[in-house]
């Protein structure tokens, strides 16, 4: 005899699955990989395998020591890790992705309840422990292919924008920002190779368009208001840095990020603002780590306050 099963509404049935959905982050992520191995070449490749393998690795740990259920084959762990390597110079000594996988695994995964319930993406949550915990190696960055042979360390495009040496789009070499060529974190080099992976997860609806294309027109709106002391160049500002990579592949983390569409385009809209405070303002180059993890954390208030409201749901009044 067949059993039925018998639940509330709403009914809702989907073909997608945790393990789909990361696979296709990992497909999306490939095009940048491969460019950053092409341009800094077989160390790249080791950091992002010692990245992955270690966030799985520490992931099924934690699990069989706590007595979970095992989770490793939904790829969820295998997207934290090549998400931190990307995040990473291609110079990092081996052991330092290990460490900042175990950061992410451990500390901003799993001791929260495990996927789905972390409040901060992972990925960004290691970088931030690795940048303030090493950052000399953080912020040493290997020259790419194809430049001097003696240059063992390149400043970033960003760098060069906050020291006044970039001036104009033509000095700034918009080819080499849109292809990769420049030097920086081993997946956020390759503009072009970042869009083709974000384009197909738009198309794929493994996300939403509201979240990268608001946070990157902000930042490309306030960079051409603002400036860098009376230099504006916002179609340079958005190719370099890790711009691309945070607004296709971590803000719009699922668990971290808000479930409303004007949730999403506030956060957009966060995102792009601090990112060009920082990067025009602060004492670090880069603002896009820190603009994405401080917005993870205003993720509940912003949903609190753009939940809609439940048709047919009586507005109870406090007298």
């Amino acid at each position: 005899m067949d059993k039925f099963i018998v639940s509330g509404t709403p009914h809702v049935r989907s073909k997608d699955s945790i393990q789909g959905i990361m696979r296709d982050v990992l497909i999306g992520l490939t095009p940048a990989a491969l460019m950053g191995i092409y341009v800094f070449g077989i160390n790249a490749l080791v950091i992002m395998v010692l990245s992955i393998a270690s966030a799985m690795l520490f992931e099924y740990l934690y699990q069989k020591l706590m007595k979970k259920p095992i989770t490793i084959t939904d790829l969820s762990a295998a997207v934290t890790g090549l998400l931190l390597a990307m995040n990473m110079p291609a110079s990092s000594p081996y052991w330092m992705p290990i460490v900042g996988s175990a950061f992410a695994i451990i500390i901003a995964k799993q001791l929260f309840g495990g996927l789905g319930q972390n409040f901060i993406n992972p990925a960004l949550a290691a970088r931030a422990f690795l940048l303030a915990s090493y950052p000399t190696a953080m912020t040493t960055w290997p020259a790419p292919a194809g430049q001097a042979v003696d240059a063992v360390s390149v400043a970033t495009p960003l760098a060069l924008l906050k020291a006044g040496e970039i001036t104009s789009a033509t000095n700034g070499d918009m080819v080499n920002a849109l292809v990769g060529t420049v030097g920086g974190c081993i997946g956020e080099t390759s503009a072009i190779a970042l869009i083709i992976g974000g384009v197909y997860l738009i198309v794929r609806h493994v996300i939403s368009w509201r979240i990268p294309v608001v946070y990157i027109a902000t930042v490309f709106i306030l960079t051409a208001l603002i400036g860098r002391n009376g230099v504006r160049i916002p179609q340079y500002e958005i190719l370099v840095g890790g711009l691309m990579l945070g607004a296709f592949f971590m803000a719009t983390d699922y668990a971290s990020s808000p479930v409303t569409p004007v949730g999403q385009i506030i956060m957009a809209l966060g995102c792009g603002l601090l990112t060009t405070l920082i990067r025009i303002f602060g004492g670090y180059p880069e603002g896009v780590s820190y603009s994405i993890l401080i917005m993870n954390l205003c993720v509940p208030l912003i949903d609190r306050f753009t939940e809609p409201k439940i048709f047919g749901a009586l507005e109870v009044k406090k007298s």
